[in-house]
């Protein structure tokens, strides 16, 4: 044991230490590497996608503003102001119709009768039934604000819109139209679910065992 302590404090004493110490602190110093070109290359390329994306709308955007502004200048003052008018209502459909003089164009919520009625030929001949009853078929355009229900319904409520504006237009109207059908609302719903059935009469399956 005397040994090792003495061994120690000859270790200790050899040792030397210094009491300078640099007041300058270390300062490490990385070389700047630039990014790679393909980094830089991809950046441009997202960057000029964007631009033309923004700066071209679709073709399908430009159409639908464009008959926007149309039937907004056709209707100085909105659906009310207007002076031959009908409202027509089918299952829950609710279709307000107003009649300028033109051409025979037909107009949904700002959209071409066609297109918004999906090409369906039924839908589309329910919508021009009246005028064709009366042969106006090419002396007015209809202008139409729909909701609720399908497409369908909408289309029935179109066409009793329809019917009872052209009864502004003229009350002679009234019988050609009344033969036709065409001023009858159908009041036909569906019925609602009862409790403890599966629809408004369809019952579980009876089961004995």
């Amino acid at each position: 044991m005397a040994v090792s302590i003495s061994f120690l404090t000859s270790s200790f004493a050899s040792l030397s230490f210094s009491s300078q110490i640099s007041q300058k602190p270390l300062a490490l110093s990385f070389p700047q590497s630039k990014p790679p070109l393909w980094s830089r290359a991809v950046r441009a390329h997202r960057f000029v996608v964007t631009a033309s994306a923004v700066a071209s709308p679709s073709p399908i955007d430009l159409e639908t503003t464009n008959l926007m502004k149309y039937v907004k200048s056709r209707l100085p003052g909105g659906i009310a102001a207007q002076r031959i008018w009908g409202t027509g209502r089918r299952k829950a459909a609710i279709a307000r119709v107003v009649l300028l003089e033109g051409s025979g164009k037909v107009f949904i919520n700002y959209r071409d009768a066609k297109e918004y009625l999906q090409g369906n030929p039924l839908w589309l001949q329910y919508v021009k039934y009246p005028l064709v009853a009366l042969g106006y078929e090419s002396s007015y355009d209809v202008f139409v604000k729909a909701h609720g229900g399908g497409l369908a319904g909408q289309a029935q409520a179109i066409s009793l819109g329809i019917a009872r504006a052209l009864l502004r237009v003229s009350e002679s109207h009234r019988i050609p139209l009344r033969k036709e059908g065409l001023l009858t609302r159908d009041s036909r719903v569906v019925e609602r679910k009862k409790v403890g059935l599966r629809k408004a009469r369809k019952a579980p399956q009876y089961s004995k065992r």
